[in-house]
């Protein structure tokens, strides 16, 4: 037996002794991780980023990043917790010891998110008795006007100030801050143990009662996303909402920020880097199927967006149509803001012009709150099952604590400041120092610290389709290099934007985001303190006790290559913060702006650095790709140097990136104009008031403003008809919908063949 089968022995043989619960069946796993996958970002995120970052241009750079990320990394992930059989923590400990700390990183991020996520969670619940109240009272809702109108105003003074009790403008005023706490909000606080009490409902006999709970909680949703697509495509404007949606802003491709919140979005939505789909695929039977289902996982959660978008715009352009045809046009733009107020405010304002608004507000609140339940208790879930699989607790006692200690917690966001909070805590993890960071690491950690060949072969032995070396490639170098580049950006966007890390637009510290910062510093601390907690059966990482070890010399070399990149780029930083002059004009981006003079001195420091990464890092995978193809262990420092050579190149690009945006700055109050073709120009003026109205309306003003609008646009508002799609559009629609059909298609069509396959090799044995 060679080293490497040796090896491999030795790191499977604990796991596969111990009796671990498993899955009932592939659909009760597939829908389980759909249902982590898809959450609340997916119908209210997806939209809006859609909209704000180029349209339709979006589309493209989204699904680079699913094929070229995504789905490969979901496939690491499900080939680790299923080759080790453990949550995430343990997992990477099963390949290295000294990368557990990566995963507790991750679950304590979970934790962290479990702590707000369910309070959201609670706002849709009393939304959705809001709307079943409608339905039996005449169709009246607590945010519509007098008469059965409403207007933005009368929807967002209602989700703030008399649902979340916020602090009021008159209360700011007289001293009061944004982020103290105040009392709680009752019915808020009924809603969150609803939903605590729920989510331990689902989990708490295991992941067996998890598979049939989501066979309802999953396909739920998606019955009624399709009544509300189709209930918006049947409104008269859909196509003008649809046109906001889909018609690319060419123009937006070549802003970096567009390719950023892209790869961001994907990243956040399937659940990647939590340790929640290391767990799960930890559950799964030893020969269940892996690479067909993270590929349609992914597919599935990027469907499910794309659904979503339809939805949710084609009924903001009936909004707009029907607020045209009553002379008081309000442009889709203007109540299109951004997570919580398109949930909160532009839909509930949407359907509340429409007939039967109480029960399709009902249909659009079941279906968030049954993504958002699956995303809950997935989280949950591997938080609870690292506790458990660590510490060797009782399951059911654990829970219990869990629960009332993420119920206690959750309370402060219920308070008059708690919207604040949540929001701050969500930058937190979707930031520079968050999610992105630990999927950054995953993939350098599994890549560079293991043989990432051992995974690729685990999964090909189990699954559908097999995976071919470029699986390895994409691991090691274009997703550390594209993840280090966001990484690098977003810190510097952090860094020296207005206020920097801790002060405000003022100048005082904010408390919101010195506790966020508290927190990204604490949960690397604490991993590590985690990982040096003894964790029964974990210890199966075997060293390779008298194995030749390859490239020290020159791996050295390349490591102080890296090293010195690391550096130049250090020093680039520092200058860049030091030349940077802070703008008071919140329309640009970034918050700084170098020089004329500075710049092309500064430009060359990141090239060096680049280069000398590069170099890096290509010395680094030759010995690391010799010495596997000889069956030899590669040098700590030929993985060093590989390792810091492609984190530095990705860093390098990234400063670069934010450099060009720093000489070149983004306006955005014109970044998200339409392109001026006569179409466009066509769908607007029947949707858009005039400037004059949006002033008015921005200020509270609302009835001011609607008389301002009539009374400039008379002409429009009574004589505007309803405008068809572009062309671009439908192309874009059309390929966004083949793609998805044929991909699901095919994923399907080989599941049914392997299966087939699998039911003839077994007769054929049993004949034997």
């Amino acid at each position: 037996m060679s080293c490497e089968e040796r090896h491999l022995t030795m790191a499977e043989s604990p796991f596969l002794e111990e009796r671990r619960e498993n899955w009932g069946s592939r659909a009760g796993f597939v829908l389980a991780a759909i249902g982590s996958a898809v959450g609340l970002g997916n119908l209210w995120g997806f939209p809006y980023k859609v909209y704000s970052n180029g349209g339709g241009a979006f589309l493209i750079p989204y699904a680079f990043a699913m094929v070229a990320i995504g789905i490969p990394l979901l496939i690491l992930e499900f080939s680790l917790g299923h080759m080790t059989q453990r949550a995430a923590p343990d997992a990477y400990r099963g390949i290295n010891r000294k990368t557990e700390p990566v995963g507790w990183w991750g679950i304590l991020l979970g934790f962290v998110i479990i702590t707000y996520y369910p309070v959201i969670l609670a706002w849709c619940g009393n939304f959705l008795v809001f709307c079943i109240q409608g339905i039996f009272n005449g169709g009246k809702l607590p945010w519509m006007a007098e008469g059965g109108e409403s207007s933005v105003d009368k929807v967002g003074e209602f989700f703030k100030y008399n649902f979340l009790n916020q602090w009021t403008k008159e209360e700011l005023a007289g001293g009061a801050k944004e982020y103290a706490l105040g009392s709680l909000a009752q019915p808020i606080v009924i809603s969150l143990a609803a939903v605590w009490v729920a989510m331990y409902l689902c989990i708490f006999r295991g992941v067996k009662l998890v598979s049939k709970v989501v066979m309802w909680t999953v396909p739920l949703p998606w019955v009624m996303l399709l009544i509300l697509t189709v209930r918006g495509l049947t409104l008269p404007g859909a196509t003008q909402g649809l046109n906001f949606f889909l018609d690319p802003k060419w123009e937006m491709l070549l802003q970096p920020g567009t390719w950023r919140w892209a790869f961001g979005q994907m990243f956040f939505s399937m659940s990647l880097a939590f340790g929640v789909m290391i767990t799960y695929a930890s559950f799964l039977h030893r020969k269940s199927d892996i690479n067909n289902n993270a590929t349609i996982i992914g597919l599935a959660d990027t469907a499910t967006s794309f659904v979503a978008g339809i939805a949710v715009f084609a009924t903001l352009g009936g909004m707009a149509y029907a607020t045209q045809q009553a002379g008081n046009a309000v442009a889709v733009e203007n109540v299109v803001e951004g997570g919580p107020d398109l949930a909160f405010k532009a839909f509930p304002y949407a359907l509340a012009q429409l007939p039967a608004a109480p029960w399709f507000g009902a249909v659009f609140f079941i279906a968030l709150i049954t993504l958002g339940i699956d995303s809950a208790f997935s989280i949950t879930e591997s938080v609870l099952t690292s506790i458990v699989d660590k510490t060797g607790w009782h399951r059911g006692a654990t829970l219990i604590g869990m629960s009332v200690v993420g119920f206690g917690l959750g309370l402060f966001y219920c308070s008059r400041g708690g919207m604040t909070w949540v929001g701050s805590i969500d930058d937190l993890i979707n930031g520079p120092w968050g999610i992105a960071l630990i999927g950054l690491l995953e993939a350098v950690l599994v890549g560079w610290a293991y043989r990432i060949g051992r995974l690729r072969e685990h999964a090909n032995e189990r699954s559908d389709w097999r995976l071919g070396v470029w699986w390895d490639w994409l691991v090691r170098y274009l997703i550390p290099v594209v993840l280090s580049a966001l990484v690098a950006w977003s810190v510097m966007d952090a860094v020296t934007g207005v206020g920097g890390l801790l002060y405000d637009e003022a100048g005082a510290v904010d408390p919101t985001k010195l506790v966020g910062l508290l927190v990204a510093v604490a949960a690397p601390i604490l991993a590590l303190v985690l990982s040096a907690i003894h964790s029964p059966g974990a210890d199966t990482h075997a060293q390779h006790v008298g194995q030749e070890r390859l490239g020290r010399l020159v791996g050295g070399a390349g490591t102080l290559l890296a090293l010195a990149a690391v550096t130049i780029l250090c020093l680039t930083v520092a200058m860049i913060v030091i030349n940077g002059a802070p703008l008071t004009d919140e329309s640009t981006w970034p918050a700084v702006k170098l020089s004329e003079l500075t710049m092309p001195k500064l430009t060359l420091f990141p090239v060096i650095a680049a280069a000398d990464a590069l170099i890096a890092m290509v010395v680094g995978g030759f010995l690391v790709h010799r010495a596997e193809k000889t069956q030899r262990r590669p040098s700590g420092l030929a993985r060093l140097s590989g390792g810091v050579g492609v984190l530095t190149l990705g860093a390098a690009c990234g400063v670069m990136l934010f450099m060009l945006v720093a000489v070149n700055p983004v306006d955005k109050t014109n970044a998200t104009e339409e392109t001026p073709t006569a179409t466009s120009q066509d769908v607007r003026a029947g949707v858009t008031i005039t400037e004059a109205a949006t002033e008015a309306d921005a200020t509270g003003e609302h009835a001011t403003a609607e008389a301002a609008a009539s009374e400039a646009a008379p002409q429009e508002a009574a004589t505007a008809t309803e405008e068809g799609m572009s062309t671009v559009s439908y192309i874009m629609l059309a390929s966004m919908l083949t793609v998805l059909v044929a991909g699901l298609g095919w994923c399907f069509y080989r599941a049914i063949k392997a299966s087939v396959s699998t039911g003839e090799g077994e007769e054929q044995k049993a004949e034997v």
